[in-house]
């Protein structure tokens, strides 16, 4: 079953992307919906803990909010994703991160918000703000578990980073909902598997792995 969820996820994706980079938006809101449950479907037969199951489900209920436009839904959406990314940050315990970690992203982060404050819609400035500085911390935090989580981290970071670009009116590469989707598609593999690996060696707290 687990097999069978995670080709389902990928084909789930490659349905996505290929839409994205067709511009078909109907493949696009067929495939979006389909994603976070088979990945949470994969994560659940391999024991995952359940705050991994609630960050999927969460990010599920970000996702299916991102598909309406409108500022109501865009707020709805990163509001589910930053309850994820809490349940990220509880699920990583007290471990620190790679020590270079914490400096390099709070300096990235500073800059980021920096850069975007003046361009952003003044209603967003602050929860963008917010947001952002927890899905930093994840990030840093991420790496605690290894190169494969640290870079889901990563890319979870970069994929929100190019959708705030994108609310400020920055410039956008070719078929900018492609790259969002491809960065933040390969940052929740790469943190389900690196939690789940994690797991076997008793890296996450064993307090949260029932």
């Amino acid at each position: 079953m687990g097999r069978a969820a995670l080709v389902g996820f990928a084909l789930a994706a490659a349905l996505d992307l290929g839409s994205l980079l067709a511009g078909w938006g109907p493949g696009h809101v067929i495939a979006k919906p389909l994603l976070m449950p088979l990945l949470l479907g994969y994560a659940h037969t391999r024991g995952a803990p359940r705050l991994l199951t609630a960050a999927l489900a969460l990010g599920w209920c970000g996702d299916l909010a991102l598909l309406l436009d409108a500022e109501a839904a865009f707020l709805a959406g990163m509001g589910c994703f930053a309850a994820g990314h809490v349940c990220y940050l509880v699920l990583l315990g007290r471990r620190p991160g790679h020590p270079t970690a914490g400096p390099a992203y709070a300096v990235a982060l500073v800059a980021t918000v920096t850069a975007l404050w003046g361009d952003l819609p003044a209603g967003l400035r602050v929860p963008v703000a917010a947001y952002s500085l927890l899905l930093t911390a994840v990030a840093a935090r991420s790496t605690a578990l290894g190169l494969r989580a640290g870079a889901g981290g990563a890319l979870f970071l970069l994929s929100d980073t190019l959708i705030a670009m994108d609310v400020a009116g920055w410039p956008q590469p070719f078929r900018p909902g492609f790259w969002v989707m491809a960065t933040y598609l390969a940052a929740q593999y790469l943190l389900v598997t690196g939690v789940l690996g994690a797991g076997g060696r008793r890296t996450v707290d064993p307090v949260i792995q029932s």
